[in-house]
């Protein structure tokens, strides 16, 4: 008897190992923002579900785009899926360096992804990646402190009004900044939010012909404005702040405004999270007088398969999961509506329940006053907001938002940074063919 359940007990054991062995197993690079980090927690399951395991790559912002970038373009073959944006996905979907997301079942819904996101995610009419959470950017504002100041903030302000609430709030003996924005180098970070800045005063990165146009006066005026208005009133260092630095200090209480992505507003509601979760507003993103132009941009955190990997069944199989109507019920349910990732999906905006969120209807809003092909008070001949939709562009404006945060930390002049913005770019756009 005892040898029976020994042999059994060693074929059971055989068969496990054999099994894990062959279990199926995807790896996703991901950025670590705070709806990314919340999806890895409830990836068991998708694993219970489906017996596919999950390996996460969690990166920063400027991390992950150097790593995935580097990886589609030597097809180095290290993920099964990317975590990219609306600049990325056109580029490389045309370049068949993705996976093609066809074939989703009918219950995925793919009509329902908002049509800016699924545009923007698409190449010639093929969607290339899902969005796991769509945003614009907006004002977020202190009510308790814009009060105290003896303002009213506008729903649709202007970047003079601000500066005039930021220099009222700031409170210096109390580590209070009248406004937090970002510094930090990177297209995707501070270069990000210059470039819509300078859109609502007016300027825009190339003329018609291609030629750049820092050299111009709405430049001067949009990066002067910014660094008077964060000397004046931002922290410290702020040449050094991202995402979720400003988000942080955010939360910390320690900014009276902070302008930046619409995802942001469920992490400073969040009584867990935010001290000042109960006293928060919000508001359209600025435009400078007389500009008819919002420092607003569009974009979408999306899940993409590059070409090439094995595993192209089980990572669909993932991002069908992840960027169902199922996993914005799964949030709900667990964590309130206020938590579900926003800004992809149709049905969420027509849900009565998630209209109750108090940033549902302006995050709504902010993104549908984005339009890529139009960025600009003058004509353009590139589509994109916070980003021109060129090969070249990630790594022209990285180079350009480092001189720009250089200015931020006093290391350089206006003047300074900007010519050697228009000498570095016109000589990177000559050299490209343009």
């Amino acid at each position: 008897m005892y040898l029976k359940h020994a042999l059994r007990a060693a074929t059971a054991l055989t068969f496990v190992a054999t099994a894990a062995a062959h279990a199926q197993s995807i790896t996703i690079a991901t950025v670590n923002n705070g709806d990314m980090i919340r999806m890895q927690g409830y990836t068991d399951k998708f694993t219970e579900a489906t017996g596919i395991e999950v390996e996460w790559v969690t990166l920063e912002e400027n991390v992950l785009r150097q790593r995935v970038t580097t990886d589609i373009t030597t097809k180095g073959g290290q993920f099964d899926i990317m975590t990219i944006g609306m600049y990325e996905t056109p580029i490389w979907g045309a370049n068949d360096w993705l996976v093609p997301l066809e074939g989703m079942s009918a219950e995925y819904d793919v009509d329902d992804i908002l049509p800016a996101m699924r545009n923007g995610l698409s190449n010639d009419g093929t969607l290339y990646a899902a969005p796991f959470y769509g945003e614009s950017s907006m004002v977020m504002y202190r009510t308790d402190l814009m009060e105290q100041a003896g303002l009213e903030m506008p729903e649709a302000p202007t970047w003079q009004f601000i500066r005039e609430a930021a220099a009222a709030m700031t409170d210096r003996d109390n580590d209070i900044n009248g406004i937090c924005l970002r510094g930090k180098a990177g297209w995707g970070e501070g270069g990000a939010f210059i470039t819509v800045t300078g859109n609502s005063f007016g300027a825009r990165w190339f003329d018609e012909e291609w030629k750049p146009q820092f050299d111009q006066p709405e430049w001067k005026e949009a990066l002067t404005f910014f660094v008077d208005m964060m000397n004046e009133s931002g922290p410290a260092g702020y040449a050094t702040n991202g995402f979720n630095e400003n988000l942080s200090l955010f939360q910390q209480g320690k900014c009276g405004m902070w302008i930046d992505a619409t995802v942001a507003a469920s992490f400073v509601t969040n009584p867990d999270d935010s001290t000042v979760a109960d006293k928060v507003g919000f508001a359209l993103a600025p435009n400078s007088e007389g500009v008819d132009k919002r420092a607003n941009w569009l974009w979408a955190w999306a899940l993409a398969i590059p070409a090439g990997t094995q595993q192209e069944d089980a990572a669909k199989q993932f991002i069908e999961w992840a960027t169902s109507k199922d996993y914005i019920e799964l949030v709900a349910e667990n964590e309130g509506w206020a938590n579900v990732p926003p800004g992809a999906r149709t049905s969420l905006y027509e849900n009565p329940e998630y209209q109750k969120v108090p940033f549902a209807k302006m995050t709504l809003d902010s993104i549908l006053a984005a339009d890529p092909d139009n960025c600009c008070a003058q004509p353009t001949p590139y589509v994109g907001i916070q980003f021109v939709a060129i090969p070249e562009f990630a790594g022209i404006a990285t180079q350009v938002s480092q001189e720009f945060s250089a200015v931020y930390a006093g290391q350089q002049s206006v003047d300074e940074a900007l010519a050697k913005a228009q000498a570095f770019t016109a000589e990177e756009m000559e050299a490209a063919g343009y």
